[in-house]
């Protein structure tokens, strides 16, 4: 289920229990709205409010570290990009092969991650193929000197963490939030508007409360779901810093 349709679902629900609970107001008897009662009710959904604000509160923090490993991992991989870029360099132009698979192994990387509107979907078999290539390649130089074995031995350890991070990047493209607990937390949320409505006269200020507390609970539902898929959607990882260190590439 995409983001967008999980917080539709989610507001839908809400702001349905409360106007379920404002419909069920006057068909309970008397006796069952005593202020007794109303105290019992409250103090449960009091329970159960306490228990909804700890899960968003886990989640939304869970969810901003999940986008902000992938933001380093960004940024960690263009730098090491550029760093074996400068380091082939300097072994000799002998590596210019070698750059120059290199420099294709990021734009194929760019494309997979972030495809272009219109393009087709790249291969990620294709991706592992070109850092393997590169990792032949590095391997195959025959250094003169110490200069260029220590050279080729840090290009070496370069390109393997490259690999790690390129293929962590593109295995954590999307981590699902668990179902059963998403469905537990719209249970508790329904449960907690119809709690809303129960005792509240239908008027139209409390259907504008109901409305505004139902798209804040989506809405938070809705930036928690975007960012456990931090390369798609509207709040996505920036390419930026990959695509700098494309254009340093070859120089």
């Amino acid at each position: 289920m995409s983001p967008g349709l999980a917080s539709v679902v989610v507001f839908l629900c809400t702001f349905g229990a409360g106007l379920l609970g404002t419909f069920v107001h006057h068909r309970i008897p008397d006796r069952h709205l005593n202020p007794e009662s109303k105290d019992v009710v409250r103090l449960g959904m009091g329970l159960v409010a306490t228990t909804v604000a700890l899960v968003l509160g886990l989640l939304v923090a869970s969810a901003k570290g999940f986008y902000d490993t992938q933001t380093a991992e960004v940024t960690q991989l263009s730098a090491n990009v550029v760093l074996l870029d400068r380091l082939l360099a300097h072994y000799g132009p002998e590596t210019n092969d070698v750059r120059a698979v290199l420099r294709n192994n990021v734009a194929h990387q760019i494309e997979l991650i972030w495809p272009r509107e219109g393009s087709q979907k790249s291969d990620s078999q294709g991706g592992s193929h070109l850092g393997e290539a590169l990792l032949d390649k590095i391997q195959v130089l025959s250094p003169k000197d110490d200069r260029q074995r220590s050279l080729q031995a840090q290009a070496l350890t370069l390109a393997v963490q490259i690999g790690q991070t390129r293929l962590l990047m593109f295995e954590q493209r999307s981590v699902p939030v668990p179902r059963l607990l998403l469905t537990m937390l719209i249970f508790w949320l329904i449960a907690l508007f119809i709690s809303f409505g129960l005792f509240a006269p239908p008027n139209l200020t409390v259907f504008a409360g109901l409305f505004v507390a139902a798209a804040a609970v989506c809405g938070a539902v809705f930036l928690i779901l975007e960012m456990y898929y931090p390369y798609g959607g509207l709040i996505r990882v920036s390419d930026v810093p990959l695509r700098a260190a494309l254009a340093q590439l070859g120089q």
